[in-house]
């Protein structure tokens, strides 16, 4: 079940422009301990929602790694998304029209300080767990600099310390794709639907693997010179997107995920990094191109105390929506054994 949360008080985002309040969509599941220390928020990805049971069935539900049993689970729909939380198709309360085009891209700190009011109007006094990949693990890293007491438990996947030039240059190529649609300057719904689908082919090669396509793309015989499964493969990804998603909040988000950077204001990203008081547990995805391991392993290496384990995947940096196994049995792990060296007597 969704819920909204309003917030009546303006935010200014660190782009200079302010926002007259704005509205999160959220979903939580299980309930909210007496001492409130036992939530788990959940940080989705580029274009996923707040139901984190839809995108993330084998981490999330009954019996599972997130357990609703044991721990109150929450989710947020990104601001700047068309899942509830306000967006570029939200009314503007100024003008009493849709914001489309005019609407102020959120920088991942911008997201979460506008999770904040949030998270003291649920009653959480602490979480217990911030776990989230991609985008969303940028902006579990950001509050976890933001506030580093709030949190027992980080676990970034698939993330970075700031976005790379490697990643903006697939993001700005999608965004080229979407302003060549001769509707993207129209002022309505479905505005640069077809140039987002081909913006979503060009971020699904990022998302992917060269194993990935030979292993589900491949060709049976050798006669073949046109109409290859790659093709229709492609096509049928932008399609699938445009039926859930507009290219106002693909543009905007996609803008958002560029500025990521921890170190603006704070010194540079290795003194933001050291200010990370969490117990943190990295994963990398080895055959991700779009957030190589490397990345990961810089974080593990300047957050204070961090563990780094990289995970094998035919699915690139989509395996951290699909490795549930691997993902589980890495984190049960590690929450398991810090749990055992703080119990173990200090000699």
């Amino acid at each position: 079940m969704i819920n909204f949360f309003d917030n009546h008080t303006s935010l200014t985002l660190e782009s200079g422009r302010q926002l007259p309040g704005y509205r999160l969509a959220y979903s939580t599941i299980g309930s909210l301990n007496a001492a409130g220390d036992n939530a788990v928020w959940v940080f989705h990805a580029l274009t996923a929602n707040g139901n984190p049971g839809e995108w993330w069935p084998g981490l999330v539900g009954d019996g599972k790694l997130l357990d609703p049993a044991r721990y109150f689970i929450i989710c947020v729909n990104m601001p700047g998304s068309c899942y509830g939380s306000t967006g570029p198709l939200s009314i503007n309360p100024i003008t009493s029209a849709p914001w489309f085009h005019d609407f102020p891209f959120f920088t991942t700190r911008d997201m979460i300080r506008a999770y904040q009011a949030l998270r003291i109007f649920l009653g959480i006094k602490k979480i217990y767990m911030g776990i989230g990949g991609s985008m969303g693990g940028q902006q579990l890293l950001e509050w976890a600099v933001e506030e580093p007491g709030l949190f027992d438990y980080i676990i970034p996947i698939a993330t970075n310390a700031r976005h790379s030039s490697w990643g903006i240059a697939f993001n700005t190529a999608q965004r080229q794709a979407i302003a060549t649609d001769v509707t993207w300057k129209e002022s309505n719904e479905r505005a640069g639907q077809e140039g987002m689908k081909t913006a979503r082919s060009i971020a699904l090669i990022s998302y992917r693997s060269y194993e990935t396509y030979s292993n589900g793309q491949d060709e049976t015989g050798d006669d073949k010179i046109t109409g290859f499964k790659t093709e229709s493969y492609q096509r049928y990804q932008g399609e699938k997107l445009a039926a859930r998603f507009n290219a106002f909040s693909y543009d905007v988000l996609s803008r958002g995920m560029d500025a990521h950077n921890l170190g603006r204001g704070r010194g540079g990203v290795v003194a933001a990094l050291s200010l990370i008081k969490a117990r943190t547990l990295v994963i990398g995805i080895e055959t991700d191109v779009l957030f190589p391991v490397q990345e990961q392993q810089y974080l593990a290496e300047h957050i204070p105390g961090a563990e780094f384990v990289a995970i094998r995947s035919a699915f690139g940096h989509d395996g951290f929506l699909l490795e549930y196994e691997q993902l589980g049995t890495h984190i049960n792990t590690y929450l398991l054994q810090t749990k055992s060296r703080a119990a173990s007597p200090v000699r």
